[in-house]
Parts: C-alpha cells; sequence; structure tokens
C-alpha cells in the first residue's frame, strides 16, 4: 500500500498536508514547520518515501504508526493531536482542516490506522511519499 502526503500549507510554526491513497483522499494532516536546519521537536521530517510497520509506541502506551528511516530522526509516528503544538516532528491526522491544524484526530486514526493494518496483515509492504507543494 502506498500512501501519499502532499504538503501544501507552509508557515513559520507548522506545516499543513493531506494524505491521499489511490489518488482519494483520506485525511489532513498537520506537522512542524519545514525548515532547512533541524530543530529538535519544532521540525518536521524531510521529504521522501518511508516505510510505515505499526509498533507499541513507549510514549502513547498503544500500537501505532511508525515511520522507518527518517534521516535524524526517530521515533517518528502517526498519531492523534490537533496543532504543532501536540508533535516533536510526528504526523498528526485530521478530518477537518482549521487555520493552524486539523480536528477528529481520533476519527481519523480510527479511518487510516486500519487501513495500514490492514495491508500489513496481507503482507504488503506499506510507504508513505511525503511532498512539499
Amino acid at each position: 500500500m502506498n500512501l501519499l502526503l502532499v504538503r501544501d500549507v507552509r508557515t513559520p510554526k507548522f506545516t499543513l498536508g493531506t494524505i491521499y491513497h489511490q489518488s482519494r483522499q483520506i485525511c489532513y494532516t498537520v506537522e512542524d514547520a519545514i525548515r532547512e536546519t533541524k530543530v529538535a521537536g519544532k521540525t518536521c521530517i524531510p521529504p521522501g518515501t518511508y516505510p510505515i510497520l505499526i509498533t507499541m509506541s513507549n510514549r502513547f502506551k498503544k500500537e501505532l504508526p511508525i515511520l522507518l528511516g527518517v534521516p535524524n530522526f526517530e521515533g517518528v509516528r502517526i498519531h492523534a493531536g490537533n496543532t504543532s503544538e501536540d508533535t516533536e516532528g510526528c504526523i498528526l491526522p485530521g478530518l477537518i482542516r482549521t487555520n493552524e491544524g486539523v480536528l477528529s484526530s481520533r476519527a481519523a486514526m480510527e479511518k487510516l490506522q486500519p487501513m495500514i493494518q490492514a495491508a500489513i496483515d496481507k503482507g504488503e509492504p506499506v510507504n508513505i511519499e511525503i511532498r512539499n507543494a
């Protein structure tokens, strides 16, 4: 399964985007700001294609999607949250986009995570391509 995250709104504080699967919109996203130089806990991950697994998150105490092989980052997850204040480099999905983030994030996770898990259960690799528009 291949997901595509297109980042289309960039501000000094946050980045907004949309996740697609087979050209169909799945949800919106909010991340930290795009920066030329990484600032710990305040920078989104670089564009690229990353494998996704679902593993136990020690921080959240539940299974969540994790992106692998992100240069200079560790533990990048897709998890619920509403603004860039709720993330430290992770991707936060939502069903509604606001001027500063997303809403209905838990509902978006309930939509996205089972899609990822179903593909993994079938033995399909899951990847996310991240592009800056």
